[in-house]
């Protein structure tokens, strides 16, 4: 070989090495050669990369459940009660019976509570029974190829590959969620990798198959996220008619005696802990009223969704002995058409909403509180028609 001459993966190594170059997008079959070169420059060896990559195919039923997210639009209420049945917290809490060996070892080893790792386990699989049937690794090399969040997913593809190296994944058969995750609890193949726990003493880790597996894995993964043991999550409370709004929302945190002295008070029982908590206030000031202690937030590691995260929290107090939540009497929110008009028109003003694409996230949520405060509203952060209006 001349000296010029570079072996073929140290050649697409060095190319997707260089910015915008084979990091998605182009001809398919092209990107996956790309993966294979890059795989051996990892180190992966060239049969197992060969083996692994065989059975790919691009899946456009990833891209289409990708782009249709409408539900995280419903409002907290909403949301709330289409995930949480009756049939569901039965479930929930005859799994806790079932599994409580596993459970004490959960929180024993890693101070997550039962309660919590049920919730996650109902809303993702529903207690294991559907865990998705999206080829797993199809799935992430689709949208390693797609342009729209490929940092995210390229890593998850060699990250699979170590597992089937491992003997934990095939993939040919390997299914899961449409964004690549894995199991009971929907872990994505790094963080297996990470946090997986062999709980059943088999040698493997597997999410799919084995429930001490999945709820340790989940637990351990939890704690690294910097779950505080011990401490609580969220506690439904009551709230004043005149207290000021600005000072709610999980960007604001204050000690549990501050909330008291506004007139702050637990709906049931006493106060959860002596901590800085958050008044969350998901359907304004009329709607239901939370404080969120600082182990409400990690959760965000698990799932970005604010109303996704807040109905786990929920749920998973439910799970541990509280009351339905009071849903009020709030303002009639903005459907997901209103929504999108109200973010282009924050946009104009120059509030960073992220996308206009309907739904409340956490830029869109401060910037209608930013307005309301402006206008003279009470800024509890609830988009509304007249807010709408008034812009």
């Amino acid at each position: 070989m001349p000296k010029t001459a570079l072996p073929l993966a140290a050649i697409f190594l060095s190319l997707c090495a260089m910015p915008g170059f084979a990091q998605c997008g182009g001809n398919f079959a092209g990107f996956v050669a790309g993966l294979k070169a890059e795989a051996q420059a990892k180190g992966h060896g060239a049969d197992s990369v060969t083996r692994f990559f065989a059975p790919v195919r691009q899946d456009p039923a990833v891209l289409a459940a990708d782009r249709r997210q409408g539900v995280f639009a419903l409002d907290f209420t909403t949301f709330s009660r289409r995930l949480i049945s009756q049939q569901r917290l039965d479930t929930g809490l005859a799994k806790a019976r079932e599994w409580d060996a596993v459970f004490d070892r959960a929180e024993a080893e890693y101070g997550v509570p039962r309660g919590l790792l049920l919730a996650f386990w109902a809303f993702e699989t529903d207690y294991g029974a559907f865990q998705g049937d999206f080829n797993t690794v199809n799935a992430l090399v689709t949208l390693a190829h797609d342009c729209r969040r490929p940092d995210l997913f390229r890593p998850q593809i060699f990250h699979a590959l170590t597992l089937f190296e491992a003997g934990d994944l095939d993939p040919a058969s390997t299914t899961g969620a449409w964004a690549g995750e894995i199991g009971m609890v929907q872990m994505l193949p790094g963080d297996i990798l990470e946090n997986g726990v062999d709980g059943d003493g088999d040698g493997h880790v597997l999410l799919k198959t084995s429930v001490p597996d999945a709820l340790l894995s989940g637990a351990k993964m939890l704690a690294h996220f910097g779950w505080r043991r011990g401490e609580p999550w969220l506690q439904e409370v009551t709230v004043p008619a005149d207290m000021d709004w600005s000072q709610s929302g999980i960007a604001t945190a204050l000690p549990v005696a501050e909330w008291q002295a506004m007139g702050v008070r637990p709906r049931a029982g006493d106060w959860a802990a002596d901590l800085p908590a958050s008044l969350v206030l998901p359907q304004g000031h009329k709607g239901p009223a939370f404080l969120a202690y600082p182990n409400f937030s990690l959760l965000f590691e698990w799932n970005q969704s604010f109303t996704y995260v807040l109905t786990a929290a929920y749920f998973a107090t439910r799970l541990s002995g509280a009351p339905v939540f009071a849903p009020g009497n709030p303002d009639a929110g903005l459907d997901q058409d209103g929504m999108k008009r109200l973010q282009e028109k924050l946009a104009a003003r120059g509030h960073d909403v992220g996308a206009v694409d309907g739904i409340l996230g956490a830029g869109t949520r401060a910037a209608v509180r930013a307005e309301q405060a402006r206008l003279g509203l009470p800024a509890d952060a609830w988009p509304t028609a007249a807010l709408l209006s008034r812009l």
